[in-house]
């Protein structure tokens, strides 16, 4: 059986105000219109569905029972086309953003305080990741988008745009003041336990393939879980570790190293599968994170 989706609309709200006259101004229809459509569900559906009298429109047991499966539909439709006209809106919706710990502090932080200022009806949703899994999570569609640093994962089902570029340098303790005096060699620094990213990370193997064009083997003595631990491990007299420049700001108890020449610049970019179509949200927020990248341009 095949019943238009129309009858069933003049029929929920004819049946909502119990009045043909309201739900026609409801509907911008006119009654005659809904009086044809409610005998014509009628003939198909075999019963009749409302008892007619001066006070207007009484449902019949039938019609309750049918008005209670529709009233469920029809509800949960309008609640749909609310939440789409939110989304439509940036008033409600939802991003998931994976970032490595680099990422965030170099780049998103303030991206994401601009973004919650102008939407703060959105709800974020920021893992910490490091490259390999953030592009695993884009693959797999979990994430919207990444923010990452290279190097990164070569894929035909990704995009990748880049932000910004940084530079880290090699920081210790004053336990191993000797080392900031004068430029040291990446050599000399093998000398001293080192402290790194663990070996799945994209960043170790960034590091051993520096270290390696120089013919030295970086074999860190202590595995690092994040970027953000490397910091205060340094501090507690661990070792020798590398971290971005912007990672030491208003930082106290820590030497930056002079090194014989400076470590290479890196990436930092958003990535987002290729095919995926983003939601407003998210589009909006991959926008503002462009951003950086047309600024950092322009200066």
């Amino acid at each position: 059986m095949y019943i238009s989706y129309d009858y069933y609309r003049i029929f929920y709200y004819v049946a909502k105000y119990g009045n043909i006259t309201r739900a026609a101004e409801v509907l911008l229809n006119n009654q005659p219109n809904l009086t044809r459509a409610i005998k014509t569900l009628e003939s198909e559906l075999g019963c009749p569905l409302f008892i007619r009298n001066n006070r207007g429109m009484k449902l019949t047991p039938e019609g309750e029972h049918l008005f209670e499966h529709v009233r469920i539909a029809f509800e949960s439709i309008e609640a749909g086309e609310a939440e789409i006209i939110g989304s439509r809106n940036l008033e409600k919706g939802s991003v998931f953003v994976a970032a490595s710990e680099v990422a965030l502090h170099c780049v998103l932080l303030p991206v994401l305080k601009k973004f919650r200022m102008m939407y703060p009806g959105i709800r974020l949703k920021i893992s910490n990741h490091s490259t390999p899994q953030a592009i695993d999570a884009i693959r797999n569609g979990i994430a919207d988008l990444a923010v990452v640093t290279t190097p990164t994962v070569s894929s035909a089902m990704i995009e990748e745009v880049t932000l910004r570029h940084f530079h880290e340098v090699a920081i210790c303790s004053p336990a191993f003041s000797e080392l900031s005096k004068g430029r040291i060699g990446f050599a000399e620094l093998l000398n001293y336990p080192m402290i790194s990213l663990g070996q799945q990370t994209k960043s170790f193997e960034w590091y051993a393939h520096f270290f390696a064009a120089q013919g030295l083997c970086y074999q860190p003595e202590i595995e690092a879980a994040t970027a953000d631990q490397i910091l205060p491990m340094v501090k507690a007299d661990l070792g020798i570790g590398f971290v971005p420049a912007e990672f030491l700001s208003g930082t106290e108890g820590v030497l930056v190293i002079q090194t014989e020449k400076p470590l290479p610049e890196r990436e930092i970019r958003v990535i987002k599968r290729r095919e995926q179509t983003l939601s407003i949200a998210a589009r909006e927020l991959e926008r503002l994170i462009l951003s950086v990248s047309q600024e950092t341009a322009g200066t």
